[in-house]
């Protein structure tokens, strides 16, 4: 089965377009965070998701924790997928399903040891996907995302195998590693940030490569 292809930490119209150009299947715009790249305003992401029509996903990254809020940061942003990226910490996703049916929900996991089997495995059961990432929630600066750092693909493998929906894989991939990361882990699709850009900025050419390693891994 075809790997799917997440660019994230779109930044502009331009990006989006270019990134659906080359083939994405979704789209990552980044809420506000403690820390880590991308971030753009609320307005921003809105304008954005506008362009992103089916089959395409739009999702809104947030680090809100409780389900209102949640609720209400996807109301800003007319995303049709929200991507939780840290613990959902009040209210529950039936309370955010039940106000918003329409928005497919996604929770990271942010793979640091074999104790996140467990944890991925709860989760599964609340949510249409899971994404597996590199962060540090515990930080005393929470790390959420967007660190290009590669986390133990093997306990991720092991995640993917325990739990019966999509798994995206995250953390430091690019064009020369994510090959292997498909093979050993077997995701339903890779996510990409910082591997896709130079100085900030979307790079063609960086995009153009990842995108070619993950349909030569297929």
């Amino acid at each position: 089965m075809r790997t799917r292809i997440k660019i994230c930490c779109i930044a502009s119209v331009a990006e989006a377009k270019l990134a659906i150009r080359y083939g994405a299947d979704a789209l990552g715009l980044v809420g506000r965070m403690p820390s880590g790249p991308g971030p753009i305003e609320d307005e921003l992401i809105a304008s954005i998701a506008k362009q992103i029509h089916p089959p395409l996903a739009s999702f809104l990254l947030t680090c809100e924790q409780s389900a209102s809020a949640i609720i209400a940061h996807a109301r800003r942003t007319g995303t049709n997928t929200v991507q939780i990226v840290d613990e959902l910490s009040e209210g529950s996703y039936q309370d955010i399903r039940d106000a918003l049916p329409y928005l497919k929900l996604v929770q990271v996991i942010h793979v640091t040891d074999e104790e996140n089997i467990a944890e991925a495995t709860r989760r599964a059961t609340h949510v249409d996907a899971l994404l597996l990432d590199s962060g540090n929630p515990k930080a005393a600066i929470k790390t959420l995302g967007g660190t290009g750092k590669v986390h133990n693909w093997q306990i991720s493998s092991e995640i993917v195998r325990s739990v019966n929906i999509p798994v995206f894989l995250a953390g430091g991939l690019n064009a020369g590693n994510v090959a292997e990361a498909i093979r050993i882990v077997q995701p339903f699709g890779v996510d990409i940030c910082s591997g896709v850009r130079t100085e900030g900025k979307l790079d063609e050419g960086k995009l153009r490569d990842f995108v070619r390693s993950v349909n030569s891994a297929l």
